[in-house]
């Protein structure tokens, strides 16, 4: 499998990295500065921004799958980001891809029509990030792709212990943490097994 990873340099996309590359996959990155990797051997480096068209088209171009751990990190990167990255896809005849969320976008419990972040329960002090990545759901659910939105709760570092709970469209009840190396060890094993094609899936523990 060859596999473009974008975000690659972030705490989920770093691990998910190791994790491809220790399986064998060919994976190719496109990163703004080459530096930041803490994986470069055995990988296709594309240095460039995921805004920059001609960057991801080149960046994809041997690609069978995507993972974007894409952050909001205070920007607008993935509201413009997206609609680049399926039109990319369509051209290159790729039809999968995994991708971090947030929790926040999760279907609220309490009051089925809204989103999380949208319930009176919610705790967010700002809702932009939460906006960005509900922007990411909703170009998604008009692409016709085979998308997958993995929202992890609050996200601490730590390893994996492969002990978690999930749960399509909701956050499982009383989830409060999951790790950054549970969260992208569900990445990277729902990208091999594709078994929540077109849902969001809640992660905790």
């Amino acid at each position: 499998m060859h596999i473009l990873l974008l975000g690659s340099t972030g705490r989920v996309g770093s691990q998910v990295l190791k994790l491809a590359v220790e399986d064998g996959h060919d994976v190719t990155v496109l990163v703004r500065s080459k530096e930041r990797l803490e994986v470069k051997e055995g990988i296709t480096i594309v240095e460039g921004d995921v805004l920059n068209a001609s960057k991801l088209d080149e960046a994809a171009r041997e690609a069978d799958v995507i993972v974007s751990a894409l952050s909001t990190d205070k920007t607008t990167t993935l509201s413009e980001s997206t609609p680049l990255i399926i039109d990319t896809m369509k051209k290159h005849n790729i039809k999968r891809i995994v991708t971090v969320g947030t929790a926040g976008i999760l279907t609220s419990k309490t009051s089925k029509e809204l989103f999380r972040y949208e319930s009176p329960k919610s705790k967010r002090k700002t809702t932009r990030a939460a906006e960005e990545h509900r922007s990411v759901y909703e170009a998604f659910l008009t692409s016709n792709l085979d998308w997958t939105i993995v929202c992890p709760t609050y996200l601490p570092d730590g390893e994996a212990i492969g002990n978690y709970r999930i749960e399509e469209n909701v956050l499982p009840e009383e989830g409060k943490k999951i790790s950054v190396g549970d969260t992208a060890h569900f990445v990277y094993h729902e990208l091999l097994k594709g078994e929540h094609l077109q849902k969001r899936v809640g992660l905790a523990y």
